[in-house]
């Protein structure tokens, strides 16, 4: 930060002209004129770095101005932003923070009287200076390495802050009702719970060894690292872009049923908006910033800003309510540290499945918590995962609201790890999530409810009740599976445990990228292999290449394929085919029986076609 102190005998200033950069709220903190006479004019120009440790900047400012209006002897500060001081400026939102620091910071001092030049703005300023040496000083100020920066340089949110000295204390609800401290809980009889817990307890998320499911990832041609991007940010290869697509239709099918109704919002947001910029303090996410026509906007990390500002358009009445929009948002972005990128698990860039549902009260959001909990239970049972359960409360809401949260412990089905705090430091009273414990012991959140209380209020969104009357209705934000990402890593993670014990992995047959493989025993078996081909409606691919039996089935089983099916002479004059399943079971089946057996499997669940071509011959390679 560049500063320039003049100790004037009088100055003033004028705003000219409309904004340099869009500040609207610069105004109302600093008005569009003002005139002081014996001052100390501070001159500030923010700098490209100085937000990595913004504490250190302003400390070193307050010293300074404090320093030299001591020895001066006036107690009227002037600080006029002038960005001409630099050629190496910081972004607005910056600059402004810093400002707006300098100017909590010496009005806290309570000696010093206060005028502010509006940042933004086209201004005239007139000043007189006083001829002594101490009259005229300029400073340049540096980021200092001590602080609280965050680790990838950027600024954090009050939340992630708040987050990071947050106490709780940690119970364990079980079905029946019983509550016991999480110290005092038997946990063999759920170890992965035991494990929950002391993940949550470690305060670390860093593993200090890769997960399993990046090399399955790759091997299996799913997906991979992208070096050409920023870290965090992957390539999907076209089985895996299948296997996300299927995951997404699935998750959407069972919102759309449950009435979410469905909206497409943009991915960049203004950041000076003034309900967005308050609200991206309230939640502990770091943010992608990008510039466009000196205005800066964020990347969404979720769909909430979106659909908050449609709620806010909308006009509704209590016999709208609960009132539920969705959007699968293809493209979120969290500038996670880096330490904490692990493969599918944590990503800079995910596909967030994201309904948010406005109630009339706190009956109607309990009512529908249990419903979307219900929802999430469906979800993971749909995906053959295990999770496990923890239920977030402020202190006061469970006390509040006990059988509540016991029938929330009832419907899940197993015993519930429960934090308490005991004041609100987030914008819910209450969050429930399901966790998945992977092959490393580290937990990951999948599905997710929570009861919102703040943001109805912060965006003005309204409903029409019973008396003619506006009322804030309470909102509920809930994505029933957790990132489309994550849940590929719980399944792959899952399989890879499966491997460690001597068993073998397998999709769920509806996801699997290949579903049938049918292998000739000779190339002269074509034409049959045809006829079958023709007569199957589901992913089936055929090995045409010139390698032996053995190769060919030993590859398949390598990819996991659910059904093998040979077909040679011998099969040919049954009018059957020799079927390997997945499950190890082997057995000749005519065609009609095989579809039979598999159409249960596929019962409620989307489908599409091969990605792939259909011929083994004509396929790419793409992780050599």
């Amino acid at each position: 930060m560049r500063i320039l102190l003049i100790h004037a005998d009088r100055f003033s200033f004028r705003v000219t002209g409309e904004t340099a950069v869009a500040m609207p709220s610069e105004l109302e903190k600093a008005g569009s004129e003002g005139e002081v006479s014996e001052s100390l004019v501070v001159f500030v120009a923010a700098e490209k770095g100085d937000d990595a440790n913004v504490e250190s900047v302003v400390s070193q400012v307050i010293e300074e101005v404090s320093s030299l209006a001591d020895q001066v002897g006036t107690d009227q500060i002037v600080v006029y932003p002038y960005a001409h001081l630099s050629s190496t400026l910081s972004s607005p939102r910056v600059a402004v923070r810093l400002l707006d620091e300098i100017c909590r910071e010496l009005q806290s001092l309570d000696r010093y009287k206060m005028l502010r030049a509006p940042f933004g703005y086209y201004k005239s300023f007139d000043i007189s200076c006083k001829g002594h040496p101490l009259s005229e000083l300029a400073k340049t100020i540096t980021s200092a390495t001590r602080g609280k920066a965050s680790a990838d340089g950027g600024e954090e949110s009050d939340a992630l802050k708040a987050e990071k000295v947050l106490k709780s204390e940690w119970m364990v609800l079980t079905p029946d009702g019983k509550q016991v401290s999480a110290e005092d809980f038997s946990f063999p009889i759920r170890p992965n719970l035991e494990r929950l817990y002391k993940y949550e307890t470690s305060g670390t998320r860093v593993s200090d060894q890769p997960p399993p499911h990046i090399e399955l990832m790759r091997r299996m041609e799913l997906v991979d690292y992208e070096p050409g991007s920023d870290p965090g940010n992957l390539r999907w290869y076209p089985r895996g872009q299948l296997m996300k697509r299927l995951a997404e239709a699935y998750v959407s099918g069972l919102v759309v049923d449950h009435g979410g109704m469905q909206v497409e919002t943009p991915i960049m947001y203004d950041y000076q908006h003034p309900k967005l910029n308050l609200y991206l303090q309230r939640f502990p996410a770091r943010q992608y910033v990008l510039l466009s026509d000196q205005k800066e906007y964020f990347l969404r990390f979720a769909a909430c800003f979106g659909q908050y500002l449609i709620q806010h358009d909308m006009q509704i009445s209590h016999h709208h309510l609960p009132c539920k929009l969705y959007e699968l948002t293809h493209y979120s972005f969290r500038r996670e540290q880096s330490g904490e990128l692990a493969g599918l698990k944590r990503l800079r860039t995910f596909t967030m499945p994201d309904l948010h549902t406005l109630t009339e009260d706190v009956e109607q959001a309990k009512e529908e918590f249990i419903r979307q909990t219900q929802l999430a239970i469906q979800c993971m049972e749909g995906f053959e995962l295990d999770f496990e359960v923890a239920i977030r409360f402020v202190r006061s809401f469970a006390d509040q609201n006990r059988s509540f949260v016991e029938e929330l412990a009832s419907r899940c089905g197993r015993p519930a790890l429960i934090e308490l705090w005991d004041e609100r430091s987030f914008y819910f009273v209450a969050k429930l999530e399901f966790n998945f414990i992977d092959a490393l012991d580290k937990a990951a959140c999948l599905s997710t409810v929570q009861i919102d209380v703040e943001n109805t209020e912060r965006f003005d969104i309204t409903y029409i009740d019973t008396k003619g009357e506006k009322q804030y209705p309470l909102l509920l934000h809930a994505s029933i599976s957790g990132s489309i990402d994550r849940v590929l890593y719980a399944i792959l993670e899952s399989q890879a445990m499966r491997m460690r014990k001597g068993q073998k992995a397998a999709f769920p047959f509806w996801l699997a990228p290949v579903q049938l493989r049918l292998i000739p025993v000779s190339e002269k078996f074509e034409s049959a292999c045809k006829g079958v081909l023709e007569q199957v409606p589901y992913r089936i691919d055929y090995d045409d290449r010139d390698i032996s039996m053995g190769r060919k089935i030993r590859e398949a089983e390598r990819e996991w394929i659910p059904y093998i099916l040979v077909l040679g002479a011998k099969e040919v004059a049954e009018q059957c085919l020799s079927v390997r399943t997945r499950a190890g079971a082997q057995k000749k089946m005519a065609l009609p029986e095989l579809l039979a057996e598999i159409e249960p499997q596929m019962d409620g669940k989307p489908f599409f076609g091969l990605p792939l071509p259909q011929l083994l011959s004509r396929r790419p390679i793409f992780v050599g």
